[in-house]
This record gives C-alpha cells, structure tokens and sequence, in this order.
C-alpha cells in the first residue's frame, strides 16, 4: 500500500487555502453590507481552516480532540449566525 501521507498534507492545505478564500469573500461581503451574518461565517471559516491546518502539523493517525472542539465551535458560530439572522427584529412603534 502506498504512502498516503503526503497526498493528506496536500489535500489538508487544499482545504484550508479553501476556507480561507470563502472566508475572505465573507469579509468583503461585511464591509459592503454591515451585515453581521457576514462576519461569523468569516470567523467560522477562518476556524475551520485553522482546524486542518492543525491535523496536518499534529500528523497523528488519530485527531487530538481539541481540534473537534474547535470545529463544534465553528459550527455553533454558523448555526448562531443563521438564528440571529432569521429573528424577527423588534421595531418600535412611536405612539401619536
């Protein structure tokens, strides 16, 4: 069986470069709009990115359970976005 090591490493940066450039849209994004969603998906992605960086310098066969950690935050960081996004925004009524 061959070697696959190397092709992980590659493929770990791959995503990662792949993360970052989707987070670097997001960013742009925030500053067109001021859009908050914007921002945490930037933060998010940038999490998930550090996160296979980190698999690849740890280069165990097994994951450290600090980098699960870090992707659940990531994905809580996402699922809170899309909640404060869709909640209803209060208004206040000026009474005359």
């Amino acid at each position: 069986m061959p070697d696959l090591s190397n092709l992980n490493h590659f493929l770990g940066g791959a995503i990662a470069a792949g993360y970052s450039v989707a987070a670097l849209f997001f960013l742009k994004f925030y500053f067109r709009t001021k859009d908050r969603l914007f921002v945490l998906f930037c933060a998010a992605l940038l999490i998930l990115g550090s996160t296979r960086v980190a698999m690849v310098l740890v280069n165990e066969p097994t994951e450290n359970h600090f980098i699960y950690w870090l992707r659940l935050l990531a994905y809580l960081i996402i699922l809170g976005a899309i909640i404060d996004k869709n909640r209803p925004q209060s208004t206040v009524h000026a009474v005359e």
